[in-house]
């Protein structure tokens, strides 16, 4: 294999630059979109602000990357516009990336829900994408900050139609990509900036906020739970407009996610609680069944028949293994009594009544809290919202209102579900963006 090109490149690089294509954001839609564009004969420049490259893609799956998922279809994604997603997805499969990635030899394994990670490092997929940008001649400028973007002109015999004041001089190009993210981890460098430039060129944005997050709970609401933080369970999770389990869902609403949920001590995270909080809006409750596969109140009603024992002993084995120990007598003694005083722990389960232990059965099976917030962008894992993509071409990412101007990514309002949808979001994206891009007229390419 060629080795990949340094992550800087050398020199100073002042004064007129001129290029295909300049593509803003060197992450992983960015890197993809640079490499198709650099491979089909274009002379393309790709810049970031940020002193490393892709840190969103080395971070990510613990290290390990989930590049993508097997399952995917236009139903994993959030957006005001749903069926925008849909022809770049189509263009370019999770088969598709796979394909790349062991051309590359990379060792991969999948995990549970068609989940994709790599066996080594999530640098391996990094590599891979820098080497085919080397393999396009892409010019990559890192670290170098963008001031403005002027469109130029619109006329299709305009070769120049854009100019870029960066830090490291003027640049013109025939075609700009917007690839910059959005506000999720801003440890990393993440910004906004896209989505001004957006809005300052005369889009609609679609109102940003944190998605993939864990959720926070008022101080009073919480603090019975604050001693079980690291507990981990299986639940289904809902917001008020998800369907029952057997039921059918609306179209546009959240689904039923049956994931893992982990205690905090401010809220609930997990892989339950980052789904169903990129589609919970502030004031609504989550529904949670901390038990899928146990009706609570039923084997209460059962056990009751001759029982001698106490309500706790039969609400422990009623929970069984489902739910650990020390949160059952939480649930107990601190949700219990709010249903009925006669709830006591040591209540003679035999001479409690039958709609209070429907109560009880219920509170842990269909558990309804409201959240107070999120953990906001430092924990999110993605941006919801962004650049409207009803003003976008779905066939290639271009603006509908500045001619060759495109975004793609997560610049745009497309959020996947957690588990590998956001890269193959990126990666669909940018090759359609990278496949659409041509030569500037009159100029040969290279």
């Amino acid at each position: 294999m060629t080795p990949a090109r340094q992550p800087v490149v050398s020199g100073d690089n002042r004064g007129m630059s001129s290029y295909d294509v300049v593509v803003i954001g060197a992450g992983a839609a960015g890197l993809m979109c640079a490499a198709v564009a650099g491979q089909r004969g274009l002379k393309v420049l790709l810049l970031d602000h940020a002193p490393k490259v892709a840190e969103k893609i080395r971070i990510s799956g613990g290290g390990r990357c989930n590049f993508t998922n097997r399952e995917v279809t236009p139903a994993n994604f959030l957006s005001e516009n749903p069926h925008f997603c849909r022809s770049a997805l189509a263009g370019f499969t999770p088969q598709d990336f796979l394909r790349l990635v062991e051309r590359h030899g990379i060792a991969w394994h999948e995990k549970h829900r068609g989940q994709l990670f790599c066996d080594h490092s999530a640098n391996d997929i990094i590599q891979m994408l820098l080497r085919e940008c080397d393999a396009g001649h892409v010019t990559r400028w890192q670290p170098c900050a963008v001031q403005a973007v002027r469109p130029l002109g619109a006329a299709d015999s305009d070769a120049v139609r854009f100019e870029i004041d960066s830090e490291r001089g003027l640049i013109h190009a025939h075609q700009v990509v917007i690839a910059t993210g959005g506000l999720a981890i801003p440890k990393i460098g993440a910004t906004d900036f896209g989505q001004k430039l957006a809005a300052q060129l005369g889009h609609q944005i679609v109102p940003l906020r944190p998605a993939l997050v864990p959720l926070t709970f008022a101080a009073d609401t919480w603090a019975p739970f604050v001693p079980m933080a690291g507990i981990s369970l299986e639940v289904e999770v809902s917001t008020p407009a998800a369907p029952h389990a057997k039921g059918k869902r609306p179209k546009g609403s959240a689904p039923l996610f049956l994931e893992d949920l982990l205690f905090t001590h401010r809220g609930l995270s997990g892989p339950a609680i980052l789904q169903i909080s990129s589609y919970w809006q502030p004031g609504q409750a989550l529904t949670l069944n901390l038990t899928p596969q146990r009706d609570l109140a039923g084997s209460l009603k059962q056990a009751k028949t001759g029982s001698r024992k106490q309500l706790s002993t039969e609400w422990a084995r009623a929970l069984g293994e489902a739910v650990p120990q020390r949160l059952a007598q939480t649930w107990l003694s601190e949700q219990a009594v709010r249903i009925s005083p006669s709830l006591r722990p040591d209540a003679a389960l035999a001479e409690l009544k039958d709609k209070d232990l429907d109560a009880l059965g219920q509170s842990a099976n269909a558990w309804s809290i409201v959240p107070n917030g999120t953990e906001g962008y430092a924990k999110a894992e993605v941006t919801a919202g962004g650049v409207d993509t009803r003003e976008l071409s779905s066939q290639s990412m271009e603006s509908k209102k500045v001619p060759s101007l495109y975004f793609i990514g997560e610049v745009v309002d497309v959020t996947g579900w957690l588990g590998g949808y956001n890269f193959q979001w990126a990666w669909a994206s940018g090759v359609a963006c990278g496949r659409a891009l041509s030569p500037t007229p009159g100029a040969a390419a290279g």
